[in-house]
């Protein structure tokens, strides 16, 4: 495993940031940390980052601690930052390469600015960079040196499409090439789409981990979507068919139950008996979104300062 953390707790005061976390990122994998704001995310990467230190429990990342061997890991880890700390009026071409210099072994600062998609912008000073190629340029930082491992911090926030499909490239070829990915993120769907591993956390405690796949499959709470009549009687409809029912949009309805003839059955009587039309109706598979709502929703309130 190329990051381990076991039975993790981060407190600032009385607050319990982290609360006893536990879970393995793997070498070759994209493993992504979800979490609403305050879950915990940050104070964890910090940790793992070699940044923040632990009230108790252990981590190590290649086999080294974080916090103790932080100066035997700046070499072979990447971290890419949300912001800050790029100087204003440097081009990306004299940063690269300026951060080339910090490694025995780095990557050639002119591939990776095609790499990122940022050749034609390289003697352009970073404040004029569009939020998106600033993005890309942090990127490219964390991957100068050939890490072993990656700390991504919402990579694609405020990336235009384009500039989206060239980091998911980047970061398959990362999983290719044996780099252990590493993010925190809020994007479900590129969650969905990338990740070999998502691990949720709220108040400070791990509530679900595994494969995409795994966690939308380990419910039974897919969902069966219709159309109809606005402003139905939500109330009676969920004692008609036993499951809770809702009006998600304006004339647009869902029931929390896995969709069965026996359900579709009861949702059209009951709406035929209040002669009711029916525009539409649909099984749908639950997503990542709906799997992380319910468990975000339901897990225990025990409030935790993310920082």
């Amino acid at each position: 495993m190329s990051v381990i953390a076991e039975q993790l707790s981060i407190q600032y005061g009385q607050t319990v940031a982290v609360d006893q976390v536990s879970f393995e990122a793997q070498a070759g994998q994209i493993t992504v940390l979800l979490g609403p704001n305050g879950a915990g995310k940050t104070s964890t990467i910090e940790h793992l980052e070699g940044y923040r230190a632990a009230s108790s429990g252990s981590s190590s990342v290649l086999g080294l601690d974080p916090i103790t061997d932080h100066r035997k890991l700046t070499k072979q880890v990447g971290i890419m930052l949300q912001q800050g700390g790029i100087p204003t009026a440097i081009r990306p071409r004299e940063l690269l390469q300026q951060y080339a210099g910090f490694f025995p072994d780095s990557l050639d600062p002119e591939d990776l600015l095609a790499r990122v998609g940022l050749t034609d912008r390289s003697k352009t000073p970073y404040r004029r960079l569009s939020g998106g190629e600033q993005q890309r340029l942090s990127l490219a930082l964390a991957l100068i040196g050939k890490p072993k491992v990656v700390f991504l911090d919402e990579p694609t926030a405020g990336v235009d499409l384009e500039g989206r499909d060239l980091i998911r490239s980047l970061l398959l070829a990362l999983r290719q090439e044996g780099v252990c990915v590493l993010i925190t993120t809020h994007d479900l769907a590129e969650t969905e789409r990338l990740a070999d591993k998502v691990i949720i956390i709220d108040h400070g405690k791990v509530i679900a981990q595994g494969s995409p796949s795994e966690l939308m499959s380990a419910t039974s709470s897919d969902h069966l979507l219709f159309g109809a009549t606005p402003n139905l009687d939500c109330a009676a409809l969920s004692a008609a068919v036993g499951s809770q029912a809702s009006e998600t949009s304006h004339g647009e309805y869902r029931v929390e139950a896995p969709p069965s003839p026996a359900l579709v059955a009861a949702v059209t009587s009951w709406l035929a008996a209040q002669n009711i039309q029916l525009t539409d109706l649909r099984a749908e598979r639950q997503r990542l979104d709906d799997v992380f709502r319910r468990l975000t929703d339901s897990s225990d309130s025990t409030g935790s300062t993310d920082a």
